[in-house]
């Protein structure tokens, strides 16, 4: 019980260094295979330390404040509950309804910029939501449980069980993470013709929260990543690392090399690739039962 306390509170404590390390990582990346150079890999974190420091001018009633503080704390405490070992279900249903309250926050603004962006943040949701939920499931059917704790302490991986969980989940990354193909209500580049989406009516500490806030839900990602690989063997660990540095860079390199496509045919791949490869896994694994 301690240990997982303590674990925990690392989360909550190194997740932004992490996550902001990662993001530093794909700057990097991204430049080089785009010819540059690139800023430093610790550029995001001296970003938002200027974010922090700019004035901040209350718009719409401080209710986006509002809504972006709510975002982070049920961000957090998404993340708190899984790496406490708790249940992963609940982990992500507190993720889920983070999500919606950035929505919200993109509503709240009068910009026409940020209502149309709003209505494709919730088109994401909607796109990427029953992968991840189908991939709690599938934990459940093989560990007989949705406790973490229970999960690693299996002798099975996962990720021999759940190839076809796997895949869907690495395809939604795409979304959960703002990359090209799928850049559809914002992303990392000034590339949008929405301008930037989501994001464009936030600034100084607004911005550098939902900037850490994404920080923190990347770590949650890459953790239910390498959850398809961790069990009891020590090994695993190892293992897991290499397998997040391979879907993290995957990411990236899609990013680069993929055009945005429209909201209706993210929809509709999302929702075929989920229903296809989890189908497919679903009907293996009860075949061998």
């Amino acid at each position: 019980m301690i240990e997982r306390i303590i674990i925990a509170i690392a989360y909550v404590v190194l997740a932004p260094l992490i996550g902001g390390f990662l993001e530093g990582i794909d700057r990097k990346l991204s430049a080089r295979m785009q010819g540059r150079i690139g800023p430093s890999i610790l550029q995001p974190f001296y970003d938002v330390h200027k974010l922090f420091n700019k004035q901040v001018i209350g718009v719409h009633g401080g209710y986006q404040s509002m809504m972006l503080y709510s975002y982070m704390v049920l961000m957090i405490l998404s993340g708190i509950i899984f790496f406490a070992g708790g249940d992963i279900l609940m982990s992500i249903f507190v993720l889920s309804t983070a999500s919606v309250f950035l929505y919200f926050s993109s509503m709240i603004s009068s910009s026409p910029y940020n209502t149309i962006a709003g209505s494709r943040e919730l088109i994401q949701i909607m796109a990427y939501e029953p992968a991840v939920l189908l991939t709690c499931v599938g934990f459940y059917i093989v560990s007989g449980s949705f406790d973490i704790d229970k999960i690693l302490l299996s002798d099975k991986i996962m990720l021999a069980y759940l190839p076809g969980f796997f895949l869907a989940f690495v395809f939604v990354l795409t979304i959960k993470m703002r990359k090209s193909p799928f850049d559809v209500s914002t992303g990392h580049h000034a590339h949008q013709e929405l301008v930037q989406g989501i994001t464009t009516e936030l600034g100084a500490r607004n911005l550098a929260i939902y900037t850490v806030t994404e920080w923190y839900e990347n770590v949650i990602l890459m953790a239910i990543v390498a959850l398809f690989v961790l069990n009891k063997n020590p090994w695993s660990y190892l293992a897991a690392f290499v397998l997040i540095a391979l879907v993290y860079f995957l990411e990236i390199f899609i990013d680069n090399v993929s055009a945005r496509v429209k909201y209706t045919t993210m929809f509709k791949l999302s929702w075929s690739v989920t229903l296809l490869s989890i189908g497919v896994n679903l009907l293996i694994l009860m075949l061998l039962r």
